[in-house]
């Protein structure tokens, strides 16, 4: 074997380079390692966020974790961190690259998790890697609750009309353990007037409820069809209703009846007087009477206004009006406003060939011959008393 001397200058710069080495290397990292592992140990879960707090099957979820580096002096280096399990599954937000927790900082995690499970409550793990000292893991419940919101009927008239507007009210509930957003209520329906049809709620608290009123005027029977949309978290739900809207009476609505009706006709113009009684267990306001085409409207008394009558109240009225030649009946309408200011008409046909005729007749002077009589036997009775006293 042959061996080569190195020149003296060589030596002296290679252990010259072996003891910069160790200097550098050994003791430093061990010293490094060490406080990375320490600082290690004080880093915890301060706080953690899931929005929505409470699942639907099928909805997704953000859920932020919270950590801190509970070591003054020393930061702390993540490579890795995680959320989820069979249950819960992680659908973004895995964290490969490293990540610095400065002393006493606070850095969030955010991931997006979803689930299929049916309802209950579920612990998928929470877990962090380390550069250097031993990782950590913390399991955080989640729930999955498919409790929907409640829509019910709060209040709604005894009976619809067709052509009068009613009010209904709508009660949303939610029992669910989370709010909900957005919360929108919609009614639709064919052949009907809705005042309001879409009423925005915006945000609803958990155990909490609400009222919606809207108004709604049919003009034949229908369905009413009511929607409640709303958001947990990012997931849209719904929930809807249908309600029936058939025409009957209602029992406590006013009930004007046209009676004691006399025809009289007055060159060419008809006269129609009549009693109106209310028979309902409401006031009827504003009842009106007035006749109707092929009739003709005249003074003075073209619409006659009785004004309110009270249940179980009557007033008398009077129109007069003119009819085409060889017309035999005509329609009389009766309209009044109900509580809501809804105008109900009703119409009932007149008979003219039961009209009293008084064309051409004069005035009887029968009446005022007799008075004039009357008063000349009681003056002449009187002198004729006087004249006897005084003789």
């Amino acid at each position: 074997m042959i061996f080569t001397r190195m020149p003296c200058s060589a030596y002296v710069v290679l252990l010259c380079f072996i003891v910069t080495m160790g200097f550098l290397v050994l003791p430093v990292s061990a010293d490094a390692t060490t406080d990375a592992i320490q600082a290690a140990n004080n880093v915890y879960v301060s706080n953690y966020t899931i929005d929505p707090a409470v699942l639907f099957t099928g909805d997704t979820s953000t859920v932020t974790f919270y950590v801190t580096n509970g070591n003054a002096n020393q930061s702390v280096m993540v490579n890795h961190a995680t959320f989820g399990d069979d249950d819960i599954r992680l659908t973004s937000g895995t964290y490969d690259a490293n990540v610095n927790i400065g002393p006493l900082q606070t850095r969030s995690f955010v991931f997006s998790v979803g689930t299929e499970r049916s309802s209950g409550t579920y612990y998928p793990s929470f877990s962090l890697s380390f550069v250097a000292g031993n990782g950590m893991y913390s399991r955080t419940p989640v729930k999955v609750d498919n409790t929907p919101l409640v829509m019910t009927i709060a209040d709604q008239p005894d009976a619809f009309t067709q052509g009068v507007k009613e009010t209904i009210c709508v009660q949303i509930s939610n029992s669910r353990d989370n709010d909900v957003k957005n919360v929108i209520f919609e009614a639709t329906g064919n052949d009907v007037t809705l005042t309001p049809s879409k009423t925005y709620i915006g945000y609803l608290a958990a155990g909490t409820s609400t009222l919606v009123n809207f108004t709604v005027t049919p003009n034949s029977p229908t369905s009413l069809f009511m929607n409640v949309d709303y958001d947990n978290g990012d997931n849209s739900h719904s929930i809807n209703t249908t309600l029936p809207i058939q025409f009957t009476t209602d029992k406590l609505q006013a009930d004007p009846v046209i009676s004691n009706i006399v025809t009289a006709l007055n060159n060419k113009t008809y006269d129609v007087t009549g009693d109106i009684t209310n028979a309902g267990l409401s006031n009827a306001n504003g009842v009106t009477v007035t006749s109707l085409s092929p009739a003709v409207p005249q003074e003075p008394d073209r619409n006659y206004v009785i004004g309110t009558l009270k249940p179980d109240d009557f007033g008398s009225f009077e129109v007069t009006f003119t009819a085409p030649a060889g017309i035999s009946s005509i329609p009389l309408q009766l309209s009044y406003k109900d509580s809501n200011g809804n105008i109900i008409t009703s119409v009932q046909n007149i008979d003219l060939s039961q009209a009293t005729n008084q064309t051409g007749s004069q005035p009887s002077i029968l009446p005022a011959l007799a008075v004039i009589l009357i008063i000349v036997l009681g003056v002449g009775g009187y002198l004729y008393v006087k004249k006897r006293k005084n003789q």
